[in-house]
Order: C-alpha cells, then sequence, then structure tokens
C-alpha cells in the first residue's frame, strides 16, 4: 500500500479510475453515466437501440418493482433484474440550458 502512496503516477491513476455501479443499486433522483453492458449479445443490442449506450448518461428517476429512467429526453421503464446487467458511474447532474 505505502508503493502507490510513494508513487504521484499511480496515485493520479487510482483518482481517475470510475467506481462501478449496477444501475439496479443506484437511487432515484442520481445521474450516472453507462460504462458497460453485460448482457448477452442480442439483449445488449436492443438496450443500445433503446438509448441505453455506453456514455449515455441517464438519470434514475424512480425505483419500484420496476425502474424508471431517463434516458436521451424520454422516460423509460426496465426491469430491477435488466438494471442489474447496466454498468455505470455516478456523474454531477448536468444543468439545463432554459
Amino acid at each position: 500500500m505505502s508503493a502507490s502512496v510513494n508513487n504521484s503516477t499511480s496515485d493520479s491513476h487510482l483518482d481517475a479510475a470510475p467506481t462501478l455501479t449496477p444501475l439496479s443499486e443506484v437511487g432515484p433522483g442520481v445521474s450516472v453515466r453507462i460504462k458497460q453492458l453485460s448482457a448477452s449479445p442480442e439483449l445488449s443490442t436492443r438496450l443500445r437501440e433503446m438509448g441505453f449506450c455506453e456514455e449515455q448518461r441517464v438519470k434514475l428517476l424512480s425505483r419500484n418493482s420496476n425502474l424508471i429512467c431517463q434516458v436521451c429526453n424520454a422516460r423509460l421503464g426496465i426491469s430491477s433484474q435488466l438494471a442489474g446487467l447496466i454498468w455505470v458511474e455516478h456523474v454531477k447532474p448536468q444543468r439545463l440550458a432554459a
């Protein structure tokens, strides 16, 4: 552990590495960026067609039996099981122009 503390290059690399979380574990009102889809190729293709693409920003609006997400100015509902296959990183909320 002390080796990484003494090496400033390693520190900056560790600070830059995002922490990935399944979308199913994100709380309501949180903005995230999709980093990886761990579904089958067919399901990943369908998710991308719906707007759940890598690097896409998503805001979780509500969590009940299904998750309601804002994606590309549309509200989409997906199951918690499906959301568990979408790996995301937290991002600061983006203010929209009036």
